[in-house]
């Protein structure tokens, strides 16, 4: 008589919420006493059960053997209780094995010396017990052992998934830490639809604002039966003795075959389609189809302008019997408020509401879309990770119709409907129409490039609206920053919202872009130093181009000439214009302060034959614009390693070579071999840097000083910087740096700062200052968005 099949007892990890789901999903699978838990599911089976669940689960993130529980009150409670499990019936003979460790107790308080006790436990265990000995690989172990903390209790598992299971197969190393979530985000979304039953009940589906194609995939998988671990080749059962070749070979088989049947079945009229407006979406969601092994089972298509009459057209091509289940993810690593999220959302829930009878509606974004629907939705699951959450909520009631407006369109040949949830927001369309054709016309004529076309010119409208047109790789291509100023508290933050979402669907209609080259941020009332702030995205980078020099007509350049200064021009027509990198998403700030376009090109102007230093450079723009002006070499300043090598990137973006300072080794570029580069790159804290210059008796010609309103950045230790209180300290150490006849640029962004010109005059600091001469045209309706100052050192000194 044949003995029964051992038991096991497995946890399901998934994202937090999503357990029920789990739990549902792994009693389908046969999975035996499944009990929900924090963060995923408990249940019991077969060897054959935890490889089944492995290969079929679309839900679970990993899939772990329970080897044990043992008492953990210390390390030598710990180190006794692991060496007494049974670790020759958990491994096979040979595999080499990591031990993580999560969690501390009061004499447990380190992760790395608990996983390390782990280890010598199992080692020891086996090498007495089982005379084999396993290696130790941290990076590609065959049995992951995991240690889990709580109290005085341990629970010892092996790793069953190794990778994260929702790490597919279809993916490539393009798709960054973001995709694994999105597809648990996925996958939990089409659970709570019972997408395959509605599959099977003649039901199409449409992803309007298909983001690469993952929900599209998942769903197709998911219709025709795909086993979403399938194209695995890395296992973290491999090293478990429990392990039988034979019968995952058998598993694999007949998953093969049941996606063939699904194929077949499926081949037709399309049923499963994407639409999107990026191109570059589009080509990531045929990419993922293609390596998911689905063909033209399923479609991703650009959406024209005109998205009405191309819904209607692609609908017809779904083939389905009468309704739809229409489908839309946020993109986890997307911002909520910018344009290309405002359009997709519209799209969604103008596809809901021109979908057939009896179609269903789900969604996965930070809210529940209730306002856009008119109700709440008829089932509804929050999932978390760490601070953010993200609402699945499922629907068979369309939405109601949005407001809509008429905005002109930016070609002046007729107009376009947008729609809003105010038709007050008409009258920003109009504003922001008419100021755009001016804008356009005087850049033009100036040779500008990146310019302010909106500066809450309505106060119901309180942002701004930044224009950068591409150049070099970028060439042709046009980009937009809106910024929102954070509403006061008398403004209630739903009619905020709203306001702000109207916004972002008029800006792309009214400037001609497509929606994914608009983005958005909202500024605070907080302090300073905002351009070092990291949003937590994947950066969107572009290139732009700016005049190297001073325009000679300017007031700005007949004032620097009047003070005696020598203005120059472009030699050759690569000193005539810088190109620069800008990044829309990774931080507040895109790297080019519009607002100092002219300071800019005055130190272009003033750099010929100069020895220039540059003090809290940020991404270096200044040193470019000055390299390009003829600078005999520069010196680059910031307390960020990021931002250097920003600005390393933007002197090569010139043709310029950069190299960081030799006493303080960093990770950038050097110079070339054998050559003194003349752009040197320095990471330091300003203060402390222009105090050891002093002692060495560097000398400048020309310093561009542009320092944060506050900073209390980890790196300075202690201190923090106040632009206000510091200013006397950082001028005075300035003004010992320049050369005799030089001259330094002192620019701030505190509106209220008031220079201690008294204080400074007794140390032999003279400004002189200039702000209403550096605000370009763009910006004269904030003309306090800077202040800036000439600095030179006078004949009488305090010292």
């Amino acid at each position: 008589m044949t003995a029964p099949a051992p038991t096991f007892e497995f946890f399901a990890t998934c994202p937090p919420g999503a357990e029920a789901l789990l739990a549902a999903e792994l009693k389908a699978l046969g999975c035996k006493r499944v009990r929900p838990l924090k963060g995923g599911a408990a249940f019991f089976g077969e060897a054959a059960t935890a490889l089944r669940t492995c290969l079929w689960s679309r839900l679970a993130g990993n899939v772990t053997l329970v080897l044990g529980r043992v008492a953990a009150a210390d390390a030598e409670q710990l180190y006794a209780g692991v060496r007494a499990l049974d670790w020759g019936a958990a491994l096979q003979k040979g595999a080499t094995v990591a031990v993580s460790a999560k969690g501390t107790n009061g004499q447990l308080r380190n992760s790395q010396f608990t996983a390390l006790k782990v280890k010598d436990a199992l080692c020891d265990a086996l090498s007495q017990g089982a005379g084999w000995r396993p290696d130790v690989n941290p990076q590609a172990p065959d049995a992951a052992i995991e240690v889990r903390l709580r109290d005085e209790k341990a629970v010892v598992s092996l790793n069953l998934s190794g990778a994260s299971l929702h790490r597919r197969g279809y993916l490539d190393e393009a798709d960054g830490a973001h995709a694994p979530r999105a597809i648990g985000q996925a996958a939990a979304l089409l659970a709570l639809a019972d997408w395959p039953q509605l599959y099977q009940e003649g039901c199409g589906f449409l992803d309007p604002s298909c983001n690469e194609g993952l929900l599209l995939v998942e769903a197709a998988l998911a219709a025709f039966g795909g086993a979403p671990g399938i194209s695995r080749s890395s296992w973290g059962f491999f090293g478990w003795a429990a392990f039988s070749q034979d019968a995952w070979d058998a598993l694999l088989a007949e998953a093969d075959d049941r996606f063939e049947k699904g194929l077949q079945e499926a081949e037709g009229p399309l049923r499963l389609l994407g639409l999107s407006a990026s191109s570059p979406s589009i080509a990531r969601g045929r990419m993922h189809a293609r390596r998911a092994g689905l063909g033209c089972n399923v479609s991703v298509e650009l959406v024209e302008e005109g998205r009405q009459q191309t819904f209607q057209r692609q609908l017809a091509k779904t083939g389905s019997d009468g309704r739809l289940l229409v489908a839309w993810a946020r993109p986890s690593d997307h911002s909520v408020e910018d344009a290309r999220a405002r359009a997709e959302e519209s799209a969604f829930v103008e596809a809901c509401r021109m979908a057939p009878p009896s179609s269903v509606f789900v969604s996965a974004a930070e809210n529940a879309l209730d306002q856009p629907f008119g109700s709440a939705p008829e089932a509804r699951e929050v999932l978390k990770a760490g601070d953010q959450q993200t609402v699945l909520a499922l629907r068979s009631a369309a939405p109601a119709a949005l407001e809509s407006i008429r905005v002109p369109s930016p070609s002046g040949a007729g107009e376009r409907t947008v729609a809003v949830y105010d038709k007050g927001a008409a009258q920003f369309a109009s504003r922001l129409a008419k100021m755009a054709r001016q804008r356009r016309k005087w850049a033009k004529r100036e040779k500008v490039s990146c310019y302010r076309v909106y500066d809450r010119d309505l106060p119901e409208y309180s942002c701004s609206v930044d224009v950068y047109e591409g150049a070099g790789e970028s060439a042709g291509k046009t980009y937009c920053m809106v910024a929102e100023y954070q509403a006061p508290k008398t403004i209630d933050a739903s009619v905020a919202r709203q306001r702000f979402s109207d916004v972002l669907a008029i800006v792309p209609a009214v400037l001609g872009l497509r929606p994914d080259h608009v983005f958005s941020k909202v500024r605070s009332h907080g302090k300073g130093g905002s351009q070092y702030a990291d949003r937590g995205q994947r950066g969107y980078a572009a290139y732009t181009a700016e005049e190297t020099f001073l325009p000679a007509a300017s007031p700005l350049a007949a004032a620097a000439a009047k003070q005696g200064l020598q203005l120059a021009g472009p030699q050759s027509r690569a000193e005539e214009r810088g190109l620069y990198r800008v990044d829309f998403t990774s931080y507040l700030d895109t790297g080019l302060f519009l607002d100092h376009r002219l300071t800019r090109q005055l130190v272009g102007a003033l750099s010929r034959s100069t020895r220039f230093l540059n003090l809290f450079a940020y991404t270096g723009a200044a040193t470019v614009h000055a390299a390009l002006g003829g600078a005999a070499c520069t010196t680059t300043v910031d307390l960020s390693q990021t931002y250097l090598e920003w600005a390393a990137d933007n002197l090569r973006l010139n043709g310029l070579d950069a190299s960081f300072d030799e006493r303080r080794p960093q990770r950038g570029p050097g110079g070339k071999s054998g050559k003194a580069c003349p752009h040197r790159l320095v990471r330091a804290d300003v203060l402390a840097w222009i105090t050891q210059a002093r002692r060495e008796r560097q000398a400048f010609d020309l310093i561009f000083v542009d320092p944060p309103t506050f900073s209390n950045s980890k790196a300075m230790g202690q201190r923090s910087w106040d632009v206000q209180r510091d200013h006397v300290e950082l001028l005075i150490g300035v003004s010992r740096l320049l050369a005799k006849g030089g001259v330094a640029v002192f620019s701030c962004n505190l509106k209220s700062f008031k220079p201690a010109v008294d204080v400074l005059a007794r140390y032999g600091v003279q400004l002189e200052d200039i702000t209403a001469l550096t605000i370009p045209a763009d910006f004269e309706r904030t003309p306090k968005v800077h202040h800036c100052y000439l600095l030179r050192r006078s004949a009488v000194r305090a010292d």
